[in-house]
């Protein structure tokens, strides 16, 4: 079962125009452990809300913030981590099993999401009590 010792933050290769233009950077299959089944992103976020709220069994997810910053708080049932998001080159890997909420959403924040699955309503986790006894079940005796 996954700890928050087992996200990690992966830089995306990032390629500076000489000219000015500006940058770019690229995705490609090896980046992150998984193949992408879906992707979706969240803007025009209130800074006071707080999206996530949930687990997951199965789905791997990448978070990239596209634009503006915002705090990813991780959750393994015993521990908690706050990550800071806030550069296109650089996005954070949650493994499945770990509680997520993102919040402190900046002015004109993005956030994009490339997941493991296709959304599967059975393989959320929205009720915290859930999750603790979800955790409980799949540890190691």
């Amino acid at each position: 079962m996954h700890t928050i010792n087992d996200h990690r933050l992966i830089d995306i290769p990032k390629i500076v125009a000489d000219d000015g233009r500006g940058n770019l950077s690229v995705i490609e299959k090896d980046l992150i452990p998984y193949e992408i089944k879906r992707v979706y992103y969240l803007y025009d976020v209130p800074s006071d809300s707080i999206r996530g709220g949930h687990a997951h069994k199965e789905l791997q997810q990448f978070l990239i913030p596209l634009s503006g910053s915002f705090d990813v708080v991780l959750d393994d049932g015993d521990h908690k981590v706050t990550i800071t998001l806030n550069r296109p080159f650089k996005g954070l890997y949650i493994p499945n099993g770990l509680w997520r909420e993102l919040e402190n959403f900046s002015a004109g924040a993005v956030c994009l999401s490339l997941v493991s699955e296709v959304y599967m309503e059975s393989d959320y986790i929205r009720n915290y009590k859930d999750f603790k006894l979800f955790k409980a079940s799949n540890s190691p005796t």
